[in-house]
């Protein structure tokens, strides 16, 4: 029994021992290198390669900050001199950073809390569009002024302003009543000019529609006006003092006894025909150049000259006089000019009463807009062409880039031409716009300019050139449909 109990015991004793390994506690295994995942050891190679970076990254800041307190140390900077001290404190910083105050109380507010060291702050200007470069380029050009033989001191000044002794003065002579003297007598002799032919029309007034009408019938005995010595007459009727409203007939060719046949009328309330004068105007016909003024008939007293009722017919002599001004007709435009962008727009809307380019009596016209400063072209635009008509209607739109700055330098040049396929395009008639323009001209301008951003559309009357009515160029003063 104490045998079996001792080989009963020797296993127990043994596992007690540790000979036996136990199911209940198992002794642990040494990892070996093969068995670590690939991730892990790759993590741990990034991780020790960013704090090496980071290392040499605090060294190299830690560096740097030692060596430039070392350069910025009293000793070794340079006395400065007064003038260069000078200087510094009259010294601005640009306000094109947000972070820089707009005002500086006193020189410590200048300086930065480390030591009271000075800071220079680098700026940057604020770059301008590229859009007006070439204005800006176009516009250098020519200025090129010779400042040397100027004359700046004030005894100069002086000298402009008082004239010479005993130069006469022209405007202190013209007095009204002398002007008038002249204006009266000008129409006196221009009164007792013989006739130059006779013009035969009948007048009635229709009270159902309230209309003057006139028939005219035929001119006689019109003096030539050509080289073959006849004339090309046409006639334009006009109810003054209202000028915008006429008619005209067609032109009738080679001959100095035309036969109109033609009727108008004229919408006048009966109470008004008293202060209205009935006027003809009968022109020559000029492919080529400016039509002639042969001759006017005025009738001045519509009630007193005939019996309006009934319909009566007149013989009126043509009477000769000075050369007027041919109407040329007018145009529409509209102007829009937008600061923010520099954006200058010009909207050609329509014309009326255009002056006839061709033997069928209407034109080809077409507008073109150059864009001018000092006499000189930037740039110029054109419109389409519209066939066969005095009254043509674009509605076209003309773009120009201009700075604000350079916005009392520059003008409009509008130009209104009659298109021929065979020959050269003549002008029809044109006008000016614009700071340094004359009357309406710059009256348009004026307005676009107290109205920016806002199209601002206007009637101009078109002119030859060189005539006041075109709107031309003024030297410059200090200051609807």
């Amino acid at each position: 029994m104490d045998r079996k109990e001792g080989r009963m015991d020797e296993p127990h004793h043994r596992r007690r021992l540790g000979e036996y390994p136990s199911h209940h506690s198992e002794r642990p295994v040494p990892y070996e290198l093969d068995d670590i995942p690939l991730t892990v050891v790759l993590g741990a190679a990034f991780g020790g390669m960013i704090l090496f970076i980071i290392v040499v990254y605090c060294w190299w800041r830690c560096y740097l900050l030692s060596w430039r307190r070392k350069n910025l140390s009293p000793d070794s900077t340079p006395p400065s001199s007064p003038k260069d001290a000078g200087n510094e404190d009259g010294l601005k910083i640009s306000l094109s950073s947000p972070d820089i105050p707009s005002l500086f109380g006193s020189q410590d507010s200048m300086a930065s809390g480390r030591g009271g060291k000075r800071l220079v702050r680098q700026t940057t200007e604020p770059v301008s569009s590229d859009r007006h470069t070439s204005f800006r380029r176009k516009l250098v050009a020519d200025r090129h002024i010779n400042f040397t033989s100027v004359d700046f001191t004030i005894q100069s000044v002086r000298r402009k302003e008082q004239p010479p002794v005993g130069q006469i003065r022209p405007e202190l002579y013209k007095q009204p009543a002398v002007e008038n003297l002249q204006k009266a007598s000008a129409s006196l002799t221009g009164s007792q000019e013989k006739p130059c032919g006779k013009l035969h029309f009948s007048l009635l007034y229709n009270h159902d529609t309230d209309q003057l009408v006139v028939r005219l019938e035929r001119a006689e005995g019109l003096p030539p006006k050509d080289f073959s010595g006849t004339s090309d007459p046409y006639i334009k009727l006009y109810l003054l003092p209202e000028r915008k409203r006429k008619f005209q007939t067609k032109v009738h060719r080679k001959t100095l006894s035309p036969v109109f046949n033609e009727t108008f009328c004229f919408s006048v309330p009966y109470k008004d025909l008293h202060a209205r004068e009935l006027q003809f105007s009968i022109y020559d016909f000029d492919r080529f150049s400016r039509h002639d003024l042969i001759g006017q008939v005025t009738v001045n007293d519509l009630l007193e000259e005939t019996d309006l009722a009934q319909e009566t017919w007149l013989w009126k002599d043509v009477i000769s006089t000075a050369a007027e001004k041919v109407d040329l007709g007018e145009i529409m435009f509209s102007l829009c000019y937008l600061p923010t962008a520099g954006r200058l727009t010009l909207t050609i809307i329509k014309a009326r009463n255009l002056k006839a380019m061709d033997i069928t009596g209407t034109s080809d016209p077409f507008v073109k807009v150059s864009l001018m400063c000092e006499g000189k072209k930037l740039k110029k635009r054109k419109t389409s062409v519209k066939k066969n008509t005095l009254n043509p209607v674009w509605n076209e739109a003309i773009v120009f880039d201009v700075p604000p700055e350079n916005m009392d330098q520059v003008s409009l040049h509008i130009s209104v031409v009659d298109f021929d396929r065979v020959g050269h395009s003549e002008l029809i008639g044109m006008c000016d716009v614009g700071q340094n323009c004359a009357g309406p001209g710059r009256e348009h301008w004026t307005e676009m300019l107290a109205n920016p951003r806002k199209p601002v559309a206007q009637w101009h009357q078109l002119a030859d050139d060189g005539s006041p009515a075109s709107g031309n160029h003024v030297s410059p003063s200090p200051n609807n449909t």
